[in-house]
């Protein structure tokens, strides 16, 4: 490319200075080049290209030269060439014999990491379970105990002493369930369970909590399902309550679940919410016809005991008239007589020399109280 000029000001023949393969300028003339102490005092001659980016000036301006490469990073390293790009002046503390704070602190930090990953204290109420790279190892009891450092082993613990309490549904929601009288009655009931089994508490199930939460529903359902609506809401709320357990309990050992249930309490049994009221009307006719036929059964219980006194009083005389029949005879005269007179206030005595009407029970009644009599009568 003979005759071509580079755009950095010099030729592109094979056979250019030293200048152009250099990127700068032409080479200066043999004897006037610049010595090694420093710059030589003869300008170089001007360019007639492009000016290379890289270099200063070579005339005019206010003198000043643009930084290098080697300067900007030495600015960079902390100003005095040292320092790798930790700040101006950054230089880490030294002990009192000059040696660095570094390798103890990486001690330090050692032993803390290895005191807090392989000491465990397990509380009294808790069980630990270790897992050797995310795969069970062993179940740790209460104390002190030792494992490797995490990330070989790790402990989770879990209070398993503890009861927990399941309110099923949770806050004022609505549990309607089916009886076996074709019935919709409201449930609210409470269980209580812990954890058994540790181990399968931990890997046998992805979500025990829920877990245990849909076997309580699902056992709830099925008790109530083969009751009516007067045990569930009666009587035979304990016998539904022990069943729920029970039921519980079988399916939740055959998941292998760790969990012990400690008892099912029903808290509320309600109609729905919409039937609420027509419900109530029910129930107060139901008392209302019960009361009915708890006061007729007392009065036929009286009428029963009276005809039985008073069939056992015959008995009694008609032992005696067979006895005595004459004297028997006057005797319930007499007294049959007296029952019928003391109650009427006219007394007729049929004998001779006296009046056939004596009103003595009036006469009675209108005497004065301290025995003395009217005057003329």
């Amino acid at each position: 490319m003979a005759g071509k000029k580079s755009p950095w000001g010099g030729s592109g023949d094979d056979g250019s200075d030293e200048g152009s393969s250099t990127g700068g300028a032409p080479a200066a003339p043999e004897g006037k080049r610049p010595s090694a102490d420093g710059p030589s005092s003869t300008p170089p001659p001007p360019q007639s290209g492009p000016r290379n980016p890289w270099l200063p000036p070579a005339s005019g301006g206010d003198g000043r030269k643009g930084p290098n490469i080697e300067e900007l990073f030495r600015k960079r390293g902390g100003g005095n060439g040292g320092g790798g790009g930790r700040g101006p002046g950054f230089r880490l503390p030294q002990r009192p014999d000059g040696k660095s704070w570094l390798p103890l602190g990486v001690a330090a930090f050692v032993v803390v990491w290895l005191g807090t990953s392989m000491v465990h204290r397990i509380a009294p109420q808790e069980q630990g379970v270790v897992t050797t790279f995310g795969s069970y190892s062993r179940t740790l009891h209460p104390g002190m105990t030792f494992t490797l450092p995490w990330p070989i082993q790790s402990v989770a613990t879990k209070d398993v002493t503890s009861i927990r309490r399941d309110s099923i549904p949770e806050g004022e929601g609505e549990k309607l369930m089916l009886t076996a009288d074709q019935n919709l009655v409201d449930l609210t009931y409470l269980v209580r369970w812990n954890i058994k089994d540790l181990k399968l508490y931990t890997f046998q199930l992805a979500e025990p909590d829920q877990t245990v939460r849909e076997v309580a529903e699902a056992a709830m359902r099925s008790s109530i399902a083969e009751v009516s609506l007067n045990d569930a809401m009666g009587a035979g709320r304990a016998t539904i309550e022990q069943n729920v357990r029970d039921r519980m309990q079988r399916v939740l050992d055959a998941y292998h679940s760790g969990v012990k249930i400690q008892g099912v309490e029903i808290k509320k049994t309600d109609p729905p919410t919409k039937v609420v009221d027509a419900f109530k009307e029910v129930l107060a006719a139901q008392q209302d016809a019960q009361s009915e036929v708890n006061r007729a059964e007392a009065w036929a219980q009286q009428l029963t005991a009276r005809a039985q006194g008073e069939a056992a009083a015959f008995d009694k005389v008609y032992e005696q008239y067979r006895l005595a029949p004459e004297v028997t005879r006057r005797r319930m005269y007499y007294e049959t007589m007296e029952r019928v007179l003391s109650q009427t206030d006219k007394v007729i005595v049929e004998t001779p020399g006296v009046n056939s009407y004596l009103p003595l029970p009036e006469i009675k009644r209108t005497a004065p109280a301290d025995g003395t009599t009217v005057e003329g009568k």
